[in-house]
């Protein structure tokens, strides 16, 4: 069975538990997950339950996808994700974003935490995804390409679309949240970055760091779908601040802001 046949095959299942029609989906990062919690008239599958859907075994990732409604628009919140640390390769790690693709679904929110690289952030600081470094050292399109999915070369001009990214900003000013805008630089971790690689981050243009997101959205726009992402700054990156890294810490940071976040998520949906 191709990778192809998977995506038709969990994107049927789906359809068939009312998951189709959606407007936009969004994948929740670490600790990120209560705007599932928020969505109304909400149902919901465990990513145990679909077909050849990869569960995640991180903490602060539910596993779990809540379909509802945002400002009556249909919505699926993807509760955790996968990561390439975990040891799974980049076509599981993606695969819930071929789904989407298949279910028709024309638009995806990738959220996650992330460190802090640009010193004018702070702990909490919301960043809307301007561009992605992807420094994990492979590709997900990797491999014989499938022109069900997309093209074999396709374009990454503007991987985070403009569009939407003018929404977020309008969201966030509408509910008096802060928000701020950069490069986020994609590494396959799962140890935290040293400071020595922090600061040649910074002297490349990254203003944050983590270990998700690009690989999706590299996937998302292969398939034509529509992409915005927005990082939740946890914590500061390795070397700007003289304390260690604790994972305790990025979840803590996501608890604090998460009616900051649901915000700026409610508002963006509201006005697609």
């Amino acid at each position: 069975m191709t990778q192809f046949d998977e995506a038709v095959e969990a994107a049927e299942f789906l359809r068939g538990r009312g998951f189709g029609g959606a407007e936009v989906a969004v994948v929740l990062g670490s600790g990120l997950g209560d705007f599932a919690d928020s969505l109304a008239e909400p149902f919901e599958v465990s990513y145990g339950e679909i077909p050849h859907w990869p569960a995640s075994g991180v903490i602060g990732h539910a596993g779990r996808l809540v379909g509802g409604l945002v400002g009556g628009r249909r919505v699926m919140a993807l509760a955790g994700r996968v990561h390439v640390y975990e040891g799974r390769p980049l076509a599981r790690v993606t695969f819930a974003m071929r789904v989407m693709g298949r279910l028709g679904v024309p638009r995806v929110i990738l959220t996650n935490a992330a460190g802090g690289i640009n010193t004018r952030f702070s702990r909490g600081t919301l960043m809307l995804i301007d561009d992605h470094i992807n420094l994990m050292g492979t590709n997900p399109l990797v491999g014989p390409n499938d022109e069900r999915f997309g093209p074999r070369f396709p374009d990454m001009s503007e991987i985070y679309a403009p569009g939407l990214r003018s929404l977020a900003r309008e969201a966030a000013a509408e509910a008096g949240v802060p928000l701020e805008h950069g490069v986020y630089v994609a590494v396959h971790g799962p140890s935290y970055e040293t400071p020595a690689e922090i600061r040649a981050f910074r002297v490349l243009g990254a203003d944050a760091v983590g270990m998700s997101t690009a690989p999706e959205a590299l996937v998302a726009r292969h398939m034509g779908l529509e992409v915005l992402g927005i990082s939740c700054i946890t914590n500061m990156a390795a070397g700007v601040l003289p304390e260690p890294l604790d994972h305790r810490e990025v979840m803590e940071t996501a608890r604090r802001v998460r009616g900051q976040f649901i915000a700026v998520l409610e508002g963006t949906v509201g006005r697609l």
